[in-house]
């Protein structure tokens, strides 16, 4: 047997003809002993009957300081059914490289120095003390003895008359939690008054290492009356764990410890309540507190030197039917082997395992099915040992006869991994109880490997049957890649790459590759497990999250795909491989945008600029669906539009109407290339009639996509003014919006009509003006064939409209404004840009006029203009004031109201 420390129980067998010299060895009291020559303690065989132990006398003695004396006799625990007058320690080994002599039978054994402490503190001064001591009454070296001995470890503990808690000689304050403990009676704050020299103590005391030893829940578990010592201070056990767990409901400590401490609580404080116990005539003695994968899930973080042991510690308290032996205690097979037969044993002998030297990890393959998923997550307020989890199951069945998913609420055991909202519940092939797992980057984590339902309570649906009876999966079987973890190390570093080179060295496909295109394929293929595992849940809460998280591994997976398709050395046999992989779970006539249909898949590909993967899946359709051309000219996929033109999906007046959408979402987007590509085809395929070549002029003159422009200008029949519903131009939509480059081509074509009005009556001045947009203004006044007097639907002109805009352009002062609340917004004046633009606009056009006036002036002198151009400048001179009257005017009201 083995501590919890990682220090081996007992180096006690020597042959007898063997002596030791004298020596000089450091007592637990600190007292020098001198320990004369004798020979070190050989142990008899126990008899063949069964149910044979050893006990241990411990002799009395007055002086505290002289040797310990002993004495081994065998005992039959067959002779009744009630308790013995015996005590069972229940301790902790401590450094096995430090020991201190004990006498038995007048031959030294060398105990540790706890455990020489532990007898020091039990011995009695006049009266001999019966024990049950495992480092002693087990022959450690006897490994026969002792695998046969650890099978009746729990009934040794259970017939003990009390169990004795070892916790080690006092230290760091240790004496004032249990006073503390004493004084209150147990109450569930003792810490109070002694706070800050309490709280240090008592943490220091709770972060000892009997707490995380695995062995002692077993014989904790298994007492019926329990004593806990630490130096000279003892207190009764139930009243130890009141104690202790007040002090973690007012206290911050650690979770893991936390878990640790409630764990063994939880046993101690059931002591008093269990019954006389029975011993069987089976072959071993179990408690039958729960099934072994639950005590696996709960206990598998307690600390074990062997790991061996946390296999074997956990077997008397379990409930399972270990007829055929693969797990009774057997410490000639490897680590290794042991835990693939739990593996099998906890879940199923369908699944497949992977184990690898002394790593307490396992690396597991399975078919099954996602059933639900953790909603919410919280700690019991009344029982911290326990888990309020809501779940959403897929799948229930109703009374009516019909499917649901269903929310209910569950009680769960506390385990070793905390569980976390998205965690998710799926039944592996063969296992008769959910599992939890937590999604990795191209596998799962178990959480809790066998789901124990404490409590089940239904949230909404009054009328579903309880989840416990559920037996159908509705959705599909996939091939999970898990790993299950014991070692704390590993669990650290759950979010670091560690993981994810281990769990690729580990994954058997991996470590069998001989090539570089066989580990892609292989990762490939895990990221595509996970990818079509997360699409099959599709009406969950936390859908958004887990989308996005699909997507990723989905994107990632066809990379790898690519990478084995496009590699140099491989071959047409291998290439089948990677074609059938990749379409084996892949609905290829199925057009959603799901990870198993395939259009998400090809979209995917297509982003990725993955195009052998892309000609693959579009070689592999037998349809194609009815917006795959549309979608991929909008997101710029230019393989899969070739590839689709080249097939000549065209042909039917759906097509037609497909190539259309295309060409217009491609132009939206500024998809040049796309654009150029259906254009092209158009000349040969199909006919886009100037309806479709305008309305996409239209979409990429209004967002400024001057190479698209560029491509459709120089289509033969295009309309460079052709007209949207609102009776806008390419030119005037380009010019409201300030796009420079691609008024410039416009007006370039010398077709475009700078004069055309929308309904509301502006032109591409007005609407270049109202937008500030100086730049196009010039560019338009420079062609000399604007018309400065035209007039928008307020009877302005183009200089006017400007200095209209430039005067709203200007914000109120603060003496102006008061206290007015911009509630709908009518406080927004124009940006700097814009202000600094109008300001260039009404120069611009100003001396544009001017021009204008000064030609007519000349003109004055000639004969015959002269009365003309008076009464024109009349005409000005009042529109001029007018304008000013109406101006005045609405300042006026305006201030008015702001008042």
């Amino acid at each position: 047997m083995w501590d919890a420390l990682g220090h081996r129980r007992g180096h006690c067998i020597c042959d007898v003809s063997k002596s030791v010299e004298p020596a000089r060895l450091l007592s637990a009291h600190n007292t020098d002993v001198i320990v004369l020559s004798m020979s070190s303690y050989r142990y008899q065989p126990l008899s063949s009957t069964n149910n044979s132990i050893r006990l241990l006398r411990l002799m009395p003695n007055r002086d505290p300081n002289t040797e310990i004396q002993c004495e081994l006799f065998e005992y039959s625990l067959q002779d009744s059914c009630e308790s013995h007058l015996y005590e069972a320690l229940s301790y902790v080994w401590g450094d096995a490289n430090k020991k201190l002599p004990v006498i038995i039978h007048g031959h030294r054994f060398d105990a540790t120095v706890n455990l020489h402490a532990a007898l020091s503190r039990l011995r009695n001064h006049s009266i001999e003390r019966i024990l049950w001591i495992d480092a002693i009454c087990i022959d450690q070296q006897n490994t026969a003895e002792k695998e046969y001995q650890i099978q009746f470890m729990a009934t040794i503990y259970a017939r003990a008359y009390r169990v004795v808690v070892w916790l080690g000689e006092a230290s760091d304050d240790s004496d004032l939690v249990f006073g503390e403990m004493l004084r209150e009676e147990g109450k569930t704050s003792p810490f109070g008054a002694k706070a800050t020299k309490i709280d240090s103590a008592a943490v220091a005391l709770l972060k000892r290492p009997w707490f995380q030893r695995i062995w002692i829940l077993q014989e904790v578990a298994a007492a019926r009356n329990i004593v806990v010592m630490c130096g000279r201070d003892r207190i009764d056990g139930y009243a130890f764990c009141l104690g202790t767990d007040g002090f973690i409901d007012s206290y911050e400590i650690p979770l893991q410890l936390q878990s640790l401490i409630r764990s063994v609580s939880y046993l101690i404080r059931g002591a008093i309540f269990r019954p006389e116990y029975s011993l069987t005539q089976s072959s071993r003695s179990t408690l039958n507190i729960s099934p072994l994968s639950e005590l696996v899930d709960m206990y598998h973080a307690n600390h074990a030197t062997h790991c061996h042991d946390k296999v074997y510690a956990l077997l008397g308290m379990s409930t399972d039917n270990l007829s055929n032996g693969d797990l009774l205690p057997n410490y000639r097979i490897p680590w290794a082997e042991l835990l693939q037969r739990l593996v099998r044993h906890v879940i199923s002998d369908e699944v497949s395992v992977e184990t690898w030297g002394e790593n307490q990890a396992a690396v597991i393959k399975s078919g099954g099915w996602i059933v639900g998923e953790i909603i919410s997550v919280k700690i019991d307020p009344v029982r911290g040992d326990r888990y309020r989890v809501e779940v959403l199951l897929f799948g229930i069945p109703l009374q009516s006869g019909l499917l649901a998913n269903v929310k209910y609420h569950w009680t769960l055991q506390t385990t070793s991994n905390s569980i976390h909202t998205g965690d998710l519940i799926c039944r592996l092939r063969g296992a008769s109880k959910p599992t939890i797992v937590r999604l990795g980057r191209d596998y799962f984590k178990i959480i809790m490997v066998a789901v124990k339902l404490i409590e089940e309570e239904l949230k909404y649906e009054q009328s579903a049957s309880p989840s416990i009876g559920w037996t159908t999966p509705v959705l599909p079987q996939r091939t999970f890649l898990l790993l299950w973890d014991w070692e704390q190390s590993l669990r650290k570093t759950l979010h670091s790459e560690y993981y994810e080179t281990w769990i690729r060295m580990t994954d058997w496909e991996s470590e069998k590759a001989k090539l570089e295109i066989e580990s892609h394929l292989a990762r490939a293929k895990r990221l595509w497990n996970v990818t079509l595992t997360l699409c099959d849940m599709t009406t969950s809460t936390s859908a958004y999250l887990r989308d996005s998280r699909m997507e990723e591994r989905g994107r990632e997976a066809i990379g790898e795909f690519d990478v084995a398709i496009a590699h140099k050395d491989i071959t047409a046999s291998e290439l089948r491989v990677v074609k059938s992989l990749l379409l084996e779970h892949i609905d290829l006539e199925s057009y959603s945008h799901n990870a198993n249909s395939g259009l998400q898949p090809l979209l995917w590909a297509a982003d990725g600029k993955h195009d052998v993967v892309v000609e693959l899946l579009l070689d592999s359709m037998h349809k194609f669906p009815p917006t795959l051309l549309s979608q991929a000219a909008k997101k710029g996929h230019e393989t899969v539009v070739r590839l689709l033109l080249q097939k000549d999906m065209t042909e039917h007046e759906s097509s037609k109407t497909e190539s259309y959408m295309a060409l217009l979402l491609a132009a939206e987007a500024g998809n040049a290339a796309v654009v150029k590509l259906l254009l092209d085809a158009g000349r040969s395929n199909v006919d886009f009639d100037a309806s479709s070549t305008g309305a996409a002029l239209l979409k990429a003159a209004t967002l400024g996509h001057e190479h698209v422009v560029k491509l459709l200008l120089e289509t033969t029949d295009i309309k460079v003014d052709v007209k949207d519903e609102h009776g806008h131009t390419p030119l005037l939509l380009a010019a409201s919006r300030g796009k420079q480059a691609v008024v410039k081509l416009l007006l370039a074509t010398g077709k475009v009509d700078l004069n055309s009005k929308g309904i509301y009556g502006d032109t591409s001045l007005f609407q270049a003006i109202d937008g500030g947009h100086d730049e196009v203004v010039k560019l338009l006044v420079r062609t000399g064939n604007i018309d400065l007097g035209a007039k928008n639907r307020f009877g302005e002109t183009p200089l006017e409209r400007a200095i209209s805009k430039a005067r709203q352009a200007e914000p109120l002062s603060a003496s102006e404004l008061g206290s007015v609340e911009d509630q709908w917004g009518m406080l927004n004046w124009p940006s700097e840009r814009e202000r600094r633009g109008l300001q260039a606009i009404i120069t611009l056009l100003q001396d544009t006029e001017k021009i204008e006036v000064e030609t007519k002036n000349k003109q004055l002198h000639e004969p015959g203009n002269a009365e003309e151009i008076v009464e024109d400048i009349a005409e000005e001179t009042f529109s001029v004031k007018r304008l000013l009257s109406r101006k005045m005017a609405r300042g006026r009201q305006r201030m008015a109201k702001l008042r």
